[in-house]
């Protein structure tokens, strides 16, 4: 019967890889530098995809004007100068690589504009027993020109640490274990600001209603137990506006991504895109080079504006206090723990532990918690950010 409940462990491994170049490619009509994206594909073993460097990328336009890229950082390459997709007028990308091979877009063209209209939040419980913070938007369209949107944002937080103290801990050489002393902290990291960028893709259309309207459209939640609440958040939500390709790619790459399981009735194949190898058919290349028209708007709000008088959400660390000894086991070199946690950055003070009287006390000299606790610059940084807002 025991052998009859054992489980074998299965290992999938994949015996023909395809290592294509992966682009993701959107400019938009804002007056800016520019910014696309060159990967290669990867397995299931590596853990991030490899940047493609040392391509030549440029955009060119019906009226030949062509906008250089440099490569910013390795498969980051940015517009030598800023600019803006402009209405009636044809973009094509085109990247050559290192090793030879070239690649090119069809022409793309910038859709007609939708500014968003209003942006808001509010306390709701999911459908799934979820009480949080839902962020919607409104948008309509008089004109009837612009249906298919996919939306970005960016969500921007106040992160206090509950366990600050001005004062800090510091080793002192010393022949076997260093001393560890109390020092006068000279950051205060106390107060941060820590930031989070959409990894999803959200997408609305209003090809099939009756009106070009989109009511009450929620591009995000937050949980109600979600740290980022606990004190001022925001968000800025970027909405663009897309052509029905762009819109049918992105909608199939979605239903690909969320496939519950890789072994799902539901297998991606190949995704083809409007990008295209020159050189060589086989030359397969994954990504959208995307023309957008983009409208934003952002939104602040406390966590008492809609949760007063109730209880915070629990920080991101339980935030345990613990006295770790100084050190460890007995002869010429022990285990120095109190000063390598220290070294290692791993905690924070708190304060003394008064019963502390040496060695053979149960504990150490003081109390810490881990450092996240005390140091809100593991969570953010404490620069405030030039759009913030009390």
């Amino acid at each position: 019967m025991l052998c009859l409940g054992c489980v074998e462990e299965f290992e999938p491994k994949i015996n023909d890889f395809a290592d294509f170049l992966v682009v993701e490619a959107t400019i938009s009509n804002e007056m800016k530098h520019q910014t696309i994206y060159l990967n290669r594909t990867f397995t299931f073993e590596d853990e991030t995809a490899a940047p493609e460097t040392n391509a030549q990328v440029r955009v060119i336009d019906d009226a030949s004007n062509e906008y250089a890229f440099s490569e910013s950082s390795p498969g980051t390459y940015t517009s030598l100068v800023p600019f803006q997709a402009q209405a009636n007028m044809n973009y094509q990308l085109k990247i050559a690589m290192s090793n030879g091979s070239t690649y090119s877009s069809d022409n793309t063209s910038l859709p007609t504009g939708s500014a968003l209209d209003s942006l808001y939040a509010e306390r709701i419980v999911t459908d799934t027993g979820e009480e949080g913070m839902g962020i919607f938007i409104d948008n309509f369209d008089d004109q009837g020109q612009a249906k298919n949107y996919r939306y970005e944002y960016v969500e921007t937080y106040k992160v206090v640490a509950p366990d600050w103290n001005a004062i800090g801990l510091e080793n002192i050489p010393q022949p076997v274990c260093p001393r560890t002393v109390k020092v006068d902290r000279t950051r205060d990291e106390r107060i941060c600001y820590g930031t989070r960028v959409s990894n999803e893709i959200i997408l609305a259309s209003t090809e099939s209603f009756d009106e070009n309207r989109l009511s009450k459209f929620m591009v995000r939640f937050v949980n109600r137990d979600n740290y980022v609440l606990s004190h001022r958040y925001s968000i800025l939500v970027r909405q663009h506006v897309q052509s029905n390709d762009a819109f049918s790619f992105y909608d199939r790459l979605k239903e690909f991504s969320s496939s519950e399981s890789i072994f799902s009735e539901t297998q991606p194949g190949f995704l083809e895109g409007n990008l295209h190898s020159d050189t060589a058919r086989e030359n397969n290349v994954l990504g959208y080079f995307n023309v957008t028209s983009v409208s934003e708007k952002r939104i602040f709000f406390d966590y008492d504006d809609f949760f007063p008088g109730e209880e915070l959400p629990p920080y991101a660390d339980p935030c345990q206090r613990s006295k770790p000894k100084v050190a460890a086991g007995h002869g010429p070199e022990p285990r120095c723990i109190l000063a390598s946690l220290v070294d290692l950055d791993l905690i924070r003070y708190v304060v003394d532990n008064e019963d502390y009287i040496g060695p053979q006390s149960d504990g150490g000299p003081f109390y810490v918690v881990p450092r996240v606790c005390g140091d809100c610059t593991v969570l953010g940084e404490t620069k405030v950010p030039e759009f913030w807002i009390e």
